[in-house]
């Protein structure tokens, strides 16, 4: 019998990404990070002039992180009993803007903080991966959880009857970045799980 899917993000949603980034690149790579939103290409600028990083430089970033530092992301307060709770009550799949090769790393990071859930790895906008997930489970409901307003946006242009939840748990950016409540992309914005959860729990009931 089917059940109620939930679709997470990982990074801002489940775990902090962007502090212990900033940390490990101001640390040990000769870079100073100062995000405001979601715009990486202004963020990052090397110490030594303050010059931009370059877009490939930023992506090698990016890229050494998930290679060896995934083990300083936290979880985000809350997080593991919040989506512990929903998987008693549903499905759980974490849909995840990583390159396929780093499915597994991320599998095993959160079953380290004690979440244990199925992993998809996705590039770009996650409408057509979720639409191919829920083809695959074909939930009697489903809610999505992200932290990007463009995926909430996504997500809505391609399976509209999908609940979506806009979340981000990390405070450094979460003032800044674009709302997809406000833009109508989703149908909360709410950015801690002690209030989520609640929320969450009552669109499955419902």
């Amino acid at each position: 019998m089917t059940r109620p899917l939930i679709i997470s993000d990982c990074d801002e949603v489940l775990l902090h990404m962007v502090a212990p980034f900033k940390d490990w690149l101001e640390a040990s790579q000769g870079v100073a990070f100062n995000l405001e939103g979601h715009n990486f290409t202004e963020a990052l600028r090397w110490q030594e002039n303050g010059e931009l990083l370059a877009p490939a430089d930023i992506w090698k970033m990016l890229g050494r992180f998930f290679d060896n530092e995934m083990d300083s992301q936290m979880p985000i307060a809350g997080a593991v009993d919040g989506i512990n709770t929903l998987a008693e009550k549903a499905d759980v799949v974490i849909l995840t803007n990583l390159v396929d090769g780093h499915r597994d790393a991320r599998a095993a990071q959160l079953a380290a903080v004690g979440i244990n859930a199925r992993v998809f790895t996705n590039q770009g906008p996650k409408g057509p991966a979720l639409k191919a997930i829920m083809d695959e489970y074909a939930p009697t409901h489903a809610v999505f959880i992200d932290d990007l307003a463009q995926h909430h946006a996504s997500v809505a242009g391609i399976t509209p009857h999908v609940t979506r939840l806009h979340l981000c748990g990390e405070p450094m950016i979460a003032h800044a970045i674009d709302c997809a409540h406000k833009a109508g992309h989703a149908e909360a914005r709410i950015d801690t799980w002690d209030e989520a959860l609640p929320w969450l729990l009552k669109r499955l009931e419902d």
